[in-house]
């Protein structure tokens, strides 16, 4: 039976860059993986044909061959891979395990990779700061309980004059192979955990973990203008890694407090100000709060609620924006009096008498529109 063409078996185009042939390989392999399809011998075949087209165009000698001669340029090359495999020969898998390893990870519960030791995991600090700290930047000291690299066996779990050992599993490969259906893969050893060696005489500070809990203080300096959500990456303060490997990052996350007066939209600020009736109705000039102190607004005569003065600058820095500050939206509100004594009242009675009307144009024009309404409402019921 003839080959399928392998970009055809892959679903991808002929000038497919690696990243395309990886992403296409994944969905087919996890598609007719054998763990998944147990006892199919179609899928089996499926799963061998889509391995075959990935490792042949993934090599660039052997892509360039195929790409000119067909299959006749790789078959005697493919047949030899697999006949080897056949054989499980762990020389023969140890290109099929690294890339199957580099394209999957620990999907199906195993590891192409050599690593033996593990990166210290990252560390998560929830830090809450006032709007104004945010806009100002500050520097915070902060109390992170973590684990450090043991000071006595430098991460190495055993005691001073003494070393690892190979571990018995493994044999000091930190892998373990491993048969899944018609080829072989290699596995994290579970007795090691991929160290590759164990402790015969642990370190008497750590009891051989080759790390310490400890409260460490750390000065976080916050830069200006960091926003709600937003992380500081601090390099290397996370977990220390195990038996002597990198340690972790620590993100500090950012939440920002809620403020009495003003909410922030990226670098600008908006807030509510009431101003009195008079005010607004003869104009005049208003002292506007900033995160810096107050401002002065004209109010124009006749300014009505819901109108909004735009203050440039009065914003907060966005780290995300660069250094310009944004600006301050401040929004007018009517203040309505509630408290009035007797002349008080007889004063805005007094202006309400004299006025009537005639001084609101957008009430007149309401009214207008409520009278014709209610005209055509009652020609219609006669």
């Amino acid at each position: 039976m003839s080959k399928r063409d392998y970009y055809e078996v892959l679903g991808i185009a002929k000038d497919a860059d690696a990243n395309t042939i990886k992403r296409a390989y994944r969905k087919m392999a996890m598609k007719y993986h054998p763990d998944r399809n147990p006892d199919d011998k179609v899928a089996a075949e499926n799963f061998r044909e889509v391995t075959e087209a990935y490792e042949v165009l993934t090599d660039d000698n052997k892509r360039a061959r195929y790409n000119q001669y067909g299959h006749a340029g790789v078959d005697e090359q493919m047949q030899d891979f697999w006949g080897r495999g056949g054989a499980q020969d762990s020389n023969a898998f140890r290109d099929f395990g690294d890339m199957f390893g580099d394209v999957f990870g620990d999907m199906f519960g195993f590891n192409g990779g050599g690593g033996r030791s593990a990166r210290g995991a990252d560390l998560r600090y929830n830090l809450a700061m006032s709007l104004e700290e945010a806009a100002q930047g500050r520097e915070v000291e902060l109390k992170i309980p973590k684990h450090e690299s043991c000071n006595t066996c430098h991460g190495s779990g055993a005691r001073p004059g003494s070393n690892p050992v190979p571990c018995n599993t493994c044999g000091g490969h930190g892998q373990v192979q491993m048969q899944q259906g018609f080829f072989a893969v290699r596995r994290t050893c579970p007795t090691c955990h991929g160290a590759g060696t164990r402790i015969e005489s642990p370190c008497v500070d750590c009891s051989g973990a080759g790390r310490n809990k400890i409260s460490k203080k750390l000065k976080i300096k916050v830069p200006a203008g960091v926003y709600d959500g937003a992380q500081v990456r601090v390099s290397g303060e996370g977990e220390a890694g195990q038996h002597g490997s990198p340690s972790g990052d620590l993100y500090v996350a950012i939440g920002l407090k809620e403020h009495a007066i003003f909410e922030r939209e990226g670098a600008d600020l908006h807030c509510t100000m009431p101003v009195t009736f008079p005010q607004a109705t003869l104009g005049s000039e208003v002292d506007a709060p900033t995160l810096n102190g107050k401002v002065k607004i004209k109010i124009p005569a006749g300014t009505e609620g819901g109108r909004v003065f735009r203050l440039r600058g009065h914003g907060v820095l966005d780290v995300r924006a660069g250094t310009q500050k944004g600006d301050l939206y401040v929004r007018v509100q009517i203040a309505v009096p509630k408290k009035m004594n007797s002349r008080q009242k007889n004063l805005l009675r007094e202006f309400a008498n004299e006025a009537g009307d005639d001084v609101y144009p957008e009430r007149s024009s309401f009214l207008g529109k409520v009278k014709h309404l209610w005209d055509d409402l009652s020609n219609e019921s006669k």
